[in-house]
């Protein structure tokens, strides 16, 4: 498997100082904890670094401001969850799931890997009510369906500089188009931003961050 560092080497992603080895130590946890529970697809399991840790981390090329609380929908092996809060420790994450066998599995690696700034929580999403500043999700569900999950609890936060603005990031991937206009027709006060990954290889070359804030006023 290659090394967190190279790959975001040359992915021109800078990683705070001792994160690479963490990831490292990460994607290794995520392999085993796969041959017990189905995390990730078992094909991918020999790119787990590249295909999954690295996509994640295209999210620190912003910050997370320090004091936000961030719902990860649909959490699953703890992507783009445990990779965040590994490269934000002064930001708290929440891994949602309804799957109780992935929370547990996530929070087990959390916890061995010494990440106080973890917790999950499994139920359905729509059931989620805690406040938060951010939610993320990785290919869990349509824009509609995500937005109106983080509407519930959401609360609004400086963003400051280089950071995230409060609401939704999300990494989907294909034509956006219905997903977009499905979102207008279900909450037209908001703002919509489509951005490739920027990642190197044909298996990116589809894929885009997506953020959603509510319009000012």
């Amino acid at each position: 498997m290659t090394s967190i560092a190279v790959l975001a080497h040359r992915a021109g992603l800078s990683l705070p100082e001792g994160a690479a080895d963490r990831l490292d130590d990460y994607a290794a946890r995520l392999v085993a904890a796969n041959a017990r529970v189905n995390l990730v697809a078992r094909s991918d399991v020999p790119r787990i670094a590249e295909r999954h840790v690295l996509h994640c981390l295209v999210l620190t090329r912003r910050l997370f401001p320090g004091g936000a609380t961030v719902v990860d929908w649909g959490t699953g092996g703890g992507l783009p969850l445990i990779p965040l809060a590994i490269c934000f420790p002064e930001v708290a994450f929440v891994g949602v799931d309804a799957v109780e066998k992935k929370t547990l599995a996530v929070r087990a690696m959390a916890r061995a890997m010494g990440l106080p700034n973890v917790e999950t929580w499994h139920g359905r999403a729509e059931d989620y009510r805690e406040p938060h500043t951010h939610s993320v999700s990785r290919a869990t569900a349509p824009l509609a369906t995500l937005w109106s999950w983080h509407a519930k609890g959401a609360v609004d936060a400086d963003a400051g500089e280089g950071a995230w603005p409060p609401g939704l990031v999300a990494l989907k991937g294909g034509d956006l188009t219905s997903e977009i206009d499905d979102l207008h027709a279900y909450a037209p006060g908001f703002v919509a931003d489509v951005e490739p990954v920027g990642l190197p290889g044909v298996y990116f070359a589809d894929k885009h961050i997506v953020t959603l804030r509510q319009m000012p006023g």
